[in-house]
């Protein structure tokens, strides 16, 4: 993508978060963490968060670290693609 390109689609979100499911043909599930305050006491609270994420080549495999960003839909679910493998697991 050239420079003008990204420009005019503006800014994609990005997610870093594990592979907790890669059954399915092309599709991952994510399981994006992070940590909240809870408003009144103060504690650290982790909240967690499950993307479904288009995976063409199937190279992402349960376990890894991958990098995801926003894309258009590509089904009822898919709303993010891989961007990047980050941390293979256990190889």
């Amino acid at each position: 993508m050239s420079e003008d390109t990204q420009k005019s689609q503006g800014l994609r979100k990005e997610r870093i978060g594990e592979v907790v499911s890669d059954c399915q043909d092309k599709t991952i599930i994510i399981r994006v963490d992070r940590k909240t305050a809870h408003k009144k006491y103060k504690k650290i609270l982790l909240r967690s968060k499950r993307f479904h994420a288009h995976d063409e080549e199937n190279e992402a495999k349960m376990g890894d670290v991958v990098k995801i960003v926003e894309t258009r839909p590509l089904s009822k679910l898919k709303r993010w693609r891989l961007k990047e493998v980050i941390r293979k697991t256990g190889l």
